[in-house]
């Protein structure tokens, strides 16, 4: 399986016409469909539904197209890192949920900016469990991750900032006129989650002997869908505090109060490019100066 051929099908799965997909890349047609089937006989599956005015992926297809994406992208990323040897310059790709911890992390990575303005960034959205499969695949450098979380794997900066549980409530409920609510108050009225397995056992802690009476209406992992769901009075939404707005919802914290940290965790062992590694060194540095001036 050449890189190459991956980056052909790619071009047809994107476009879903060979037609189209061949003048992209410089190719005859018939060459793009010999390519292709000769893919598909490597492999022994059937990668496409061919019809006569386009092609869609069938279900071995789209398993293909996760995996030659995440290659391709690798490949990409291997091929970055040498152009950019013993060079602050090239891009650094960093994932991370909607956090409070990303903050502070954007301040740090506009000051090392400052310092090498030829180093870039790419950043992924998605929950922790999403961006540690991202670091292990090879395609993020670091990823910001709310704890609870397995680090065993990493090596990681924890950050000074705590990220303060509560629920995401629409304005005219009674509950969203209390300063806090508690798990008696939460007990048995829809709930919306978070769908993190080590994030859930941490609420089901936190309720003690109410969690018996969890009502969970909806679970998910990308925290705006899920507000929208409390603004259409689905449930309440067990989140973290950030710094934005939703219409028609208000953030009441919880009591007795929860808090999570936030780890910068990268893979142990792992030979950076210059420019991660600087800027490993340069948050570690941020860190502190920020621990001196508390003192």
């Amino acid at each position: 399986m050449e890189l190459r051929v991956l980056k052909y099908f790619l071009a047809v799965a994107r476009e879903e016409n060979i037609t189209r997909a061949a003048a992209l890349l410089h190719l005859t047609q018939p060459t793009l469909s010999r390519q292709l089937m000769q893919l598909e006989e490597e492999l022994g599956v059937q990668l496409f539904h061919r019809s006569r005015y386009h092609i869609v992926l069938t279900d071995d297809g789209m398993l293909l197209r996760r995996r030659a994406q995440e290659l391709v992208d690798l490949a990409e990323k291997t091929a970055q890192e040498f152009r950019q040897k013993d060079q602050l310059r090239g891009e650094i790709s960093i994932g991370s949920g909607d956090l409070e911890g990303m903050s502070l992390l954007s301040e740090m990575l506009a000051s090392f900016q400052a310092l090498h303005p030829e180093v870039t960034y790419q950043l992924y959205s998605g929950n922790a469990d999403h961006t540690k499969e991202r670091i292990e695949g090879g395609t993020l450098d670091l990823g910001l991750l709310l704890e609870p979380v397995d680090i065993s794997k990493y090596d990681f900066i924890r950050m000074p900032v705590k990220e303060q549980w509560g629920v995401l409530i629409h304005q005219d409920d009674p509950l969203a006129r209390k300063e806090s609510v508690t798990p008696e108050d939460l007990a048995g009225i829809p709930l919306i989650l978070t769908r993190r397995e080590l994030i859930q056992q941490e609420m089901e802690r936190w309720f003690g002997p109410c969690a018996q009476q969890l009502h969970i209406t909806a679970t998910g992992n990308l925290p705006y869908n899920m507000a929208l769901l409390a603004g259409a009075r689905m449930g309440a939404f067990l989140t973290i505090r950030l710094h934005c707005t939703y219409d028609n919802l208000r953030f009441v914290p919880l009591s007795p109060p929860l808090e999570s940290s936030t780890v910068l965790a990268w893979k142990k062992a792992e030979t950076f490019s210059p420019a991660v590694a600087g800027l490993i060194n340069h948050v570690k540095n941020c860190l502190d100066t920020i621990a001196g001036h508390s003192k």
